[in-house]
């Protein structure tokens, strides 16, 4: 049984393989917990890397040294995401004799039982005893965070004209292509766009947008009114978000979609040549509550409350904690 203090000033880590998508997942629960963490980028070594996680014999001393290592003493609640971290979190938990609480977001490739905690987006097909589901994908993405990011950007941002539209690009990936084609037909949307409406636009590329398709998005903006973010410097994110008056995002992201709609505002979806069986019910599910309309070359305007999905899975985390931390009576 852990002590009074340890209860009250639980350790964490966060591990994954450092991809952006699942390490903001996990910062932004542990945020909203309230919990002091350690964030650890993993390495994993062939050919354990390929396994299932039943055929890592010592997890523990496969992690290759360009990245973390995981020795104790070990945290208190463990927060994982992605495939590479699950033997890890198994391995952990072992060693601290099951007093490790691990949280793993996503579906695992192993049992949802041999963690304390699952949580799934709600398009995943994974249900169970121990699985909380959110709508999409958690994030840092904060009405706190947002008034901050977005006071501290705004008077840089004073020239540009009305409305300011943010536009989440993101790239290639297992399920969508982002071709040259495809960003020369998004770049001629949004100059149309501003030729209709005089907009200005808040651009964010990502790491897998590519150089070719940057140069195009570039080229197309160079006569409109915008402010183009590639990853020099201080990134504007969370300030383009707060400062939008309407978005448009790329649909390979579900990270960058639900990020887009804990604002409150129109989020149109720019869609990319490909996609998936768990995209489609993503992208269906989030247009039937009202968060998303296709993106088609023309600002809409509709409202919905914001989704706050991370305050409240873990605001249900804390009190399934407490629970297992009250004595029983």
């Amino acid at each position: 049984m852990k002590t009074q203090s340890a209860a009250q000033n639980p350790s964490c880590w966060v591990v994954t393989d450092g991809s952006a998508g699942m390490e903001i997942q996990c910062i932004g629960l542990a945020e909203a917990m309230g919990l002091e963490f350690e964030v650890k980028r993993i390495v994993t070594t062939r050919p354990w890397r390929w396994l299932p996680p039943k055929f890592w014999l010592n997890p523990l001393k496969t992690l290759d040294k360009s990245g973390d290592l995981l020795n104790p003493p070990w945290p208190d609640i463990l927060i994982t995401c992605g495939r590479q971290s699950i033997p890890l979190s198994l391995a952990i938990k072992k060693a601290n004799g099951d007093k490790t609480f691990t949280i793993h977001i996503q579906t695992p490739n192993c049992a949802a039982a041999e963690f304390d905690l699952v949580i799934v987006p709600e398009h995943d097909k994974l249900r169970g005893t121990n699985v909380l589901v959110a709508i999409g994908a958690l994030g840092r993405t904060t009405p706190e965070r947002l008034e901050k990011e977005g006071e501290k950007l705004a008077p840089g941002l004073a020239h540009l004209s009305q409305p300011l539209v943010t536009v989440l690009v993101g790239g290639s990936n297992r399920c969508y292509d982002m071709t040259e084609e495809t960003m020369r037909d998004l770049a001629a949307k949004l100059t149309e766009l501003h030729q209709e409406t005089n907009c200005s636009f808040l651009v964010t590329t990502s790491r897998r947008t590519g150089t070719e398709n940057e140069k195009i998005l570039k080229s197309a903006l160079s006569g409109v009114p915008h402010r183009l973010w590639t990853g020099d410097g201080e990134n504007p994110y969370f300030g383009f978000l707060a400062l939008a008056d309407a978005l448009i995002v790329t649909g390979d992201s579900v990270n960058m979609v639900c990020e887009a709609c804990a604002l409150g505002k129109p989020v149109h979806i720019y869609e990319l040549p490909g996609g998936n069986d768990k995209f489609n019910r993503f992208h269906k599910s989030m247009r039937d509550k009202g968060y998303t309309r296709p993106f088609k070359g023309r600002l809409e305007h509709w409202t919905y409350p914001p989704l706050l999905e991370t305050r409240k899975v873990a605001a249900e985390v804390q009190r399934i904690l407490k629970e297992r931390s009250t004595p029983a009576q």
